[in-house]
């Protein structure tokens, strides 16, 4: 089950009580139900960091129930900051991690608001299993973890935009399928799509080319392009801008990233579901001056020729 608070904002939140006393800590925690800690974590920091980790740890952080009492913790724990530091960088960063997990926290340090699917991973190691070697996909992953910690939705977009571009890259890589590093990101998509036989244009009676699914896929194209657009303007990091990039906000950053999470989560599901329409279509046997030819079922760890991920 998904995390009700990420992990990122629990230790922003820890990182404020360095100006809480040692009994606060203990009274605000035991208050909400939970007893004082036997262990501690090492290389934390300070003693009062050390000790709301402590307590933190025996969180189940999936229940509904103790996310209600520590939520009451953590706005113990900005009050307090709040009180000795007046509102602070510290306290602001709490804010915008708080509105990345579907929170908000108002300026009284009340925490409203309910959980949304934003700290779920944006591809699960599951979907990565038909590729050889998925680090690009983490190295992705990371950057867009990092840039929504650090309230950055620019580099939040841009990381969206390559992690749909690198996807493509080794879908086609595993199906032995050449590209360029010359094709752009519709292009790529189109060859992927095209590979594993689940372009909107398709049409064989199966679910995979249904009327409503090929209108899925149809916007789910669409949304690829109109994330390389909106990256390729400046919105997103790798292009620099002419001018200050007024109004960008989580909330774009939070759409390219599902944006890009909807198209890549269906691309992966498909190259491992051993149902799929393409191993049916590589599977089948086709001759070209009396020679057999092969799909790319017959060798999916074979790099393309040209290709590069």
């Amino acid at each position: 089950m998904n995390e009700l608070v990420s992990r990122r904002t629990r230790s922003a939140v820890r990182d404020l009580v360095n100006v809480v006393t040692i009994g606060r800590i203990h009274t605000m925690w035991q208050d909400a139900g939970y007893v004082q800690p036997s262990t501690f974590p090492e290389g934390i920091g300070g003693e009062r960091v050390t000790l709301f980790q402590a307590y933190l740890d025996q969180v189940d952080w999936s229940s509904t129930d103790q996310f209600t009492r520590v939520r009451i913790v953590f706005e113990d724990a900005i009050e307090q900051r709040i009180k000795e530091c007046g509102w602070d960088d510290r306290v602001d960063r709490v804010r915008k991690l708080l509105r990345y997990d579907g929170y908000t926290l108002d300026d009284d340090g009340t925490i409203a608001g309910a959980p949304t699917d934003a700290a779920a991973p944006v591809i699960t190691s599951e979907l990565l299993a038909g590729l050889t070697d998925p680090a690009v996909i983490h190295d992705h992953l990371d950057r867009i973890a990092a840039a929504i910690d650090r309230g950055d939705p620019a580099q939040a977009i841009g990381s969206a935009k390559e992690l749909v571009e690198s996807t493509a890259k080794l879908v086609l890589r595993q199906l032995n399928v050449p590209f360029t590093e010359k094709d752009d990101l519709p292009a790529l998509v189109q060859r992927v799509q095209e590979a594993l036989a689940i372009r909107p244009a398709d049409v064989d009676g199966s679910a995979d080319t249904s009327f409503g699914i090929k209108k899925i896929l149809g916007g789910a194209t669409g949304i690829t392009h109109g994330l390389s657009e909106f990256r390729n303007r400046g919105w997103g990091t790798g292009h620099g801008p002419g001018q200050p990039r007024q109004g960008l906000g989580p909330r774009h950053a939070r759409l390219a990233v599902n944006a890009a999470r909807l198209w890549c989560e269906f691309v992966l599901d498909t190259l491992t579901d051993p149902r799929a329409p393409w191993r049916k279509k590589a599977a089948a046997p086709s001759t070209a001056g009396g020679q057999a030819l092969h799909g790319p079922d017959m060798n999916l760890a074979a790099p393309a020729a040209g290709g590069h991920a």
